[in-house]
């Protein structure tokens, strides 16, 4: 095989090659398909290699829950504050040592800590010799405790809120708590991720679950590409999941890629897939015939042994009628 003839052709498994104008062609076809959407998917060379990139879309198809992850990667888990707690406007590290707030509350108590004869001098702005009000010492205190409680638990920096927006998304809006960390998302909902045609089937998985921090092993899982008409074609690990969804054509109302476990779900070949949309009554005639053919070829196979045993034990006769020559 020559270079230039190895070069166009791009592969889509193991041992596996389309040509490069081939699959051209499909993926014109898949982006005419998805004029006008983010689903259309672009093509470049990068080192002879030919590259092509874009979003795809996968379906759920779980039988069983999902585990998502208590929090993001270097993420510290804080406990909630206490309002009644001298440490409530602070943060604690893992090992339970104090750290400084995230913010500071725009509050001045400068008169809290002041000295006991600074609290019986009067204040020079007031004539009377009177304490100024800023003097409430425990007043003062519960406004700034629940002033703290109330700006840990609401306010979020716009970088905190880049970066969770950055590092988590929500399947059907579900987050980590502790009533929706383990749950089952539903049958035939859509997502996608962002790859491009030469990550396998095991590293597209592993994108995923990252997406989403599932703490299942993506060894638990696999893609299928289902079939209206019941086929379930199981990829396999060296397969090319962007590319194998490019020559499935761009219509999910043909066929889609489904996540969904290895152990709970059994492949459908095409021809199987023809006979399971039929109507019970159908089948059993489709069984009956097959029956009544099978019958017939087991009644030739013996009328044909039988002629043939015949003629074996009438050549036999004549070899023991003929007399022995010396």
């Amino acid at each position: 095989m020559d270079y230039n003839h190895q070069t166009s052709l791009v592969p889509c498994g193991q041992d596996k090659y389309i040509s490069k104008n081939e699959l051209l062609l499909h993926l014109k076809t898949y982006n005419l398909y998805y004029e006008g959407q983010n689903l259309q998917l672009r093509h470049r060379e990068e080192e002879d290699e030919f590259i092509v990139e874009g979003l795809l879309n996968i379906s759920w198809g779980l039988c069983r829950p999902i585990r998502l992850q208590m929090q993001d990667d270097n993420e510290r888990i804080r406990p909630p504050p206490s309002s009644s707690s001298w440490h409530s406007g602070c943060n604690l590290g893992a090992q339970g040592t104090i750290m400084k707030p995230l913010t500071m509350p725009n509050i001045q108590i400068s008169e809290v800590d002041a000295s006991p004869e600074s609290e019986q001098t009067p204040s020079p702005t007031d004539s009377r010799g009177l304490k100024p009000v800023q003097e409430d010492t425990p007043q003062l205190m519960r406004t700034r405790s629940d002033v703290g409680v109330r700006r840990r638990g609401n306010v979020r920096t716009p970088s905190d809120q880049r970066r969770i927006r950055r590092h988590r998304f929500s399947i059907n809006g579900h987050f980590y708590n502790h009533k929706t960390s383990v749950f089952t998302p539903a049958y035939g909902s859509v997502t996608n991720v962002r790859i491009n045609s030469t990550m396998t089937t095991p590293q597209v998985l592993k994108l995923l679950l990252n997406k989403f921090k599932i703490e299942n092993s993506a060894e638990e899982f696999a893609l299928y590409v289902v079939h209206t008409s019941g086929e379930k074609q199981k990829l396999k690990t060296t397969d090319y999941p962007l590319i194998a969804r490019i020559l499935q054509g761009p219509c999910e109302q043909v066929s889609k890629v489904f996540l969904m476990e290895k152990d709970q779900v059994e492949e459908v070949t095409y021809d199987v897939a023809q006979y399971i949309k039929f109507e019970m009554p159908v089948l059993k005639s489709f069984i009956q015939k097959l029956q009544e053919e099978e019958d017939r070829e087991v009644k030739k196979l013996m009328r044909k042994y039988t002629v043939l045993r015949l003629m074996i034990r009438q050549r036999l006769e004549e070899i023991a009628e003929t007399p022995a020559t010396i």
